[in-house]
């Protein structure tokens, strides 16, 4: 779909009419106009307008409630697609999903560093070339590209401010690409973007209000409130990975002292796991996964370490829960795959620290979106464009 095509759709979506179908499905025009306090023939002339825009069909009717039964209305989910991209640092991933998030094609490439601002956009636009050709892809139902980018990044202009595990910065991925292929394209922080995407996509429920933390390489994280990610004001927020655990802790990337990311990310575990138990260096790799395996092997040195990780993203999630109050917490990454001797303590942690008995109580889970958080992160990216009231 053309940039203009997708604008014209977006003023259509002005009112709340779309939204209100998507999360109330399958709805009628009169429960429409009752709950959005729209008339009736407002509502009708929107719905009009969206089927045979082809975004929301009719079904069976509705019950009847004395006079005609209504004819029911629902989201045409393949109608529309769009192309979802993890970017880095280790590998590019693409997805083609429909409205809902389902995966029809998938493609990846590994980045190998030492790379280029050039080296790295080429990669990108192939594998999302790929996902073009494809032979279930028609080009004129993509409505846009969502990119979630590790690092800095300037999502109003779609720039990559610093991509530090890349080595890379100013690389302007939204101009490029939209150029590449003529359609909108949205790109955003990765941990944000993974939030937004378990407020779409992880069957949270209706809480207003959560923070979805990713731990692997580095920690990030993406605060959603009332359905929409807070950026703060120099488009900071939720770098919970620079939060000071321990004024005297080992130096961070960023040059500061005590910082989560150092206690908490896989190379941060394979490191104290190597200094505590002596094992030389090959024998733990960088992302701490055979910490996880040891540990599961009875090894209670490194069922120690995992605990005490958990212990420390306590610390920051307690600070986080202080600070803003979130309604739930997701935790997310490579890293969380030994929620088994984390997470019970990363609970511990907060139930002695919390301030109140309600916080104590903050509901922290890992996402069931696996190792496709991200990039339905990134799809969601267009859907609150398409969907959410302006």
């Amino acid at each position: 779909m053309q940039r203009g095509s997708f604008q014209l759709m977006k003023s259509v979506n002005k009112s709340n009419v779309l939204n209100k179908i998507r999360t109330s499905e399958p709805i009628s025009r009169a429960q429409i106009a009752k709950d959005t306090k729209l008339t009736p023939p407002t509502v009708s002339s929107i719905v009009k307008e969206l089927i045979e825009q082809g975004i929301v069909r009719e079904s069976e009717l509705g019950a009847s409630q004395g006079g005609r039964k209504p004819k029911m209305l629902l989201i045409n989910r393949d109608a529309f697609y769009v192309i979802g991209v993890d970017a880095g640092p280790e590998t590019v991933e693409c997805i083609l999903t429909d409205l809902s998030g389902e995966i029809f094609e998938r493609t990846s490439s590994k980045l190998q560093r030492p790379i280029t601002n050039d080296q790295f956009l080429a990669i990108l636009k192939e594998n999302i070339d790929k996902i073009f050709q494809s032979s279930r892809t028609n080009k004129e139902k993509v409505i846009g590209i969502g990119v979630a980018m590790h690092g800095v990044v300037n999502r109003e202009t779609g720039t990559s401010l610093r991509a530090p595990n890349l080595g890379l910065e100013n690389i302007p991925i939204k101009t490029e690409l939209e150029q590449a292929f003529n359609v909108i394209v949205q790109v955003e922080n990765d941990a944000r973007a993974m939030a937004l995407g378990e407020s779409w996509f992880g069957g949270h429920g209706d809480f207003t209000s959560m923070v979805a933390v990713n731990i692997g390489r580095g920690v990030g994280s993406g605060v959603v409130i009332n359905g929409k990610l807070y950026h703060g004001a120099q488009d900071i927020a939720g770098e919970i990975g620079h939060m000071t655990i321990d004024m005297n802790g080992e130096i961070c990337e960023c040059g500061n002292p005590g910082c989560l990311q150092t206690f908490a990310t896989g190379k941060a575990i394979a490191g104290r796991a190597q200094k505590l138990t002596g094992e030389a260096t090959h024998s733990l790799t960088e992302e701490g996964a055979s910490v996880y395996y040891l540990a599961e092997s009875g090894n209670k040195a490194y069922v120690a370490i995992l605990e005490e990780t958990g212990k420390a993203i306590g610390v920051g999630l307690t600070n986080l829960i202080h600070l803003i109050n979130p309604g739930k917490i997701v935790l997310g990454g490579g890293v969380m795959k030994s929620e088994k001797y984390i997470l019970p303590a990363i609970r511990r942690l907060i139930e002695q620290r919390a301030l109140t008995p309600d916080a104590k109580r903050t509901e922290v889970t890992v996402t069931r979106l696996g190792d496709d958080a991200t990039l339905l992160g990134a799809v969601s990216l267009l859907l609150v464009e398409l969907f959410d009231p302006v």
